[in-house]
């Protein structure tokens, strides 16, 4: 039998309540197709700060270590819950950042994802939908603004200053570029370059960079377009876009523009690659606000159980299994309240009768060899 470890990091808010319908996933997964999934729960977060004096714990770190793929539920709390915690040790400076760092998940893949068939969830008119959103953002992690040397501090003026700087070698950019480039190869060959080389000489090098790769794949059209029209032409034509590739915060920001088209982050998932190691995550916040209501749908967590499985695992029939059940239960009518709103038309269900009903749709789906 095969064997896997996967340390699961369930997070804060309602991440504990989405990693349990994931985990239902991976055991139904896991009997399908004679596979022992070792699932071992890890503290990271505001919570695992509060309970283990640190946001990444050690014997997290050697969890992750040890593991054959992360999976990660979202961190945070509200603001005021989260001035209770140092600045460094923050969710996202204290256990974020140094996850990416440790294992150099250099390539963020967020698939923006939905059918004609679901077309009601999204803000957009059904005549820009067309036949369905389908692109694929990928944005460099581990470089830029995020990870560049910053200083703050009173100057010679006695003023308050923060000093941050974006960074980035030839070696990240054509890394993230190759990764591009080869997403493409198994799409529509059409890849958007995106950047803002009018005013940023990082983004200069970035396409001058990209070209050079580009090379290596002449069946591939690059197509650049500067971040603020890219940011436009997501709300009045996403149907242009099959795959986008950017530095890091272009890419955190376009991403959830495209849960906002979508009509939530909560119909995103993502996988963060590394050369050695991945770890896969929602795109979305924690959402205090509703934890522990039953009420948060577990699409994201879901779905990036579906990435893992193809991206660390190489089960990418039983990857399309899990998509297929999981628009199977959207198609039936079903919802959950922080997608929908009573009236709409649809079926209002838990967390948990989602992941349900998922767990049986999946169940239906013949077993076949990746």
């Amino acid at each position: 039998m095969t064997a896997y470890k996967i340390a699961l990091l369930d997070g804060d808010g309602i991440g504990p309540e989405i990693m349990a319908e994931a985990v239902k996933i991976l055991d139904l997964v896991g009997k399908r197709n004679n596979i022992e999934f070792d699932l071992q729960h890890g503290a990271f977060g505001a919570h695992a700060y509060f309970d283990h004096g640190h946001s990444f714990p050690e014997a997290t770190k050697q969890l992750c270590d040890s593991a054959d793929a992360i999976l990660k539920g979202p961190i945070g709390l509200s603001h005021e819950e989260s001035k209770k915690i140092p600045v460094d040790m923050q969710p996202e400076r204290g256990a974020l950042l140094p996850l990416r760092r440790r294992y150099n998940t250099f390539a963020n893949i967020r698939p923006v994802f939905l059918p004609k068939s679901l077309a009601h969830f999204s803000p957009l008119k059904p005549e820009i939908i067309g036949e369905g959103i389908d692109f694929i953002i990928i944005r460099e992690l581990v470089g830029g603004l995020y990870f560049g040397k910053k200083e703050s501090g009173i100057n010679a003026q006695g003023k308050r200053y923060v000093n941050e700087s974006l960074e980035y070698d030839e070696d990240q950019i054509a890394n993230i570029a190759k990764v591009a480039f080869e997403t493409s190869m198994k799409r529509k060959k059409v890849l958007h370059n995106i950047h803002k080389s009018n005013v940023l000489k990082s983004s200069v090098l970035w396409n001058e960079v990209l070209e050079e790769v580009g090379q290596d794949y002449p069946e591939v059209e690059i197509k650049h377009i500067l971040v603020d029209a890219a940011a436009t032409y997501l709300c009045l034509n996403p149907g242009q876009f099959d795959v986008m590739v950017m530095e890091n915060m272009f890419g955190d920001i376009l991403s959830d523009q495209g849960g906002g088209i979508l009509g939530s982050l909560g119909l995103m998932p993502s996988a963060c690659l590394g050369p050695e190691k991945a770890y896969y995550e929602p795109s979305h916040g924690s959402a205090p606000d509703i934890a522990g209501q039953n009420i948060a749908n577990p699409y994201s967590m879901i779905g990036s159980v579906a990435m893992m499985l193809e991206m660390s695992f190489g089960l990418e029939a039983e990857a399309r299994n899990v998509w297929h059940a999981m628009q199977s239960v959207f198609a039936q009518g079903n919802s959950t309240p922080d997608l929908s709103k009573p009236g709409e038309g649809v079926k209002m269900i838990s967390t948990q009768a989602f992941g349900d009903l998922v767990v049986e749709e999946l169940d239906k789906t013949p077993v076949s060899s990746s």
